[in-house]
């Protein structure tokens, strides 16, 4: 379904809007985590919820890989597109904002990151039997987002789990949300 919306968007770029130099490009993020996601079925929310409430974390398929992100990264990114295609139109197309390959990592490998950074957390680990179907392996090829706009991610798996971990604690204690959103935008903007 990715893939049709990516053509069908490119065409109807190339037939209607291209002679009159409109430019319009798509662009898809890997799995992102941050502070302050507090949506059911996610990962690292569910985590701090479980751990919150002295309750075990269980986890269906430990297995799976996938590209994890902080939210930032992919929507720097999509500032950098929008900023790229005002000045080179010809930029338009087909984006993935994800982390480096090397980076994907494994939900058991996630959770045990989450687990050290929130500081404690009892986790049920299952064998992928239970449940609905996953694939067990997602990845994002960021090359073109690389090369032809410059977008790298700044955070490493490793911070960003901590991050985020960090930013629940915090929360938790009473910190204020927008104080700490805030906060990690300005540690983006300023990390190299």
């Amino acid at each position: 379904s990715k893939a049709c919306c990516e053509i069908i968007i490119g065409s109807y770029r190339d037939v209607y809007l291209a002679a009159q130099g409109i430019a319009v490009a798509s662009a898809r993020a890997g799995n992102v985590v941050g502070g302050g996601d507090w949506s059911d079925d996610r990962l690292l929310p569910d985590a701090v919820r479980a751990w919150q409430a002295r309750l075990p974390l269980e986890i269906r398929f430990p297995q799976a890989t996938r590209p994890w992100q902080h939210v930032l990264e992919p929507l720097a990114g999509y500032l950098t597109l929008a900023q790229k295609l005002w000045a080179q139109p010809d930029l338009a197309g087909a984006y993935n904002f994800g982390p480096q390959t090397h980076e994907a990592a494994t939900v058991r490998d996630v959770v045990e990151m989450a687990r050290a950074a929130y500081g404690h957390g009892e986790v049920i680990f299952g064998n992928g039997a239970n449940g609905p179907h996953e694939a067990g392996l997602l990845a994002l090829e960021t090359a073109k987002a690389r090369m032809s706009l410059g977008v790298t991610p700044k955070w490493a798996l490793a911070e960003t789990i901590a991050r985020t971990m960090n930013w629940y604690r915090a929360q938790h204690e009473g910190t204020d949300a927008r104080h700490l959103c805030e906060a990690e935008i300005a540690g983006h903007e300023a990390a190299v």
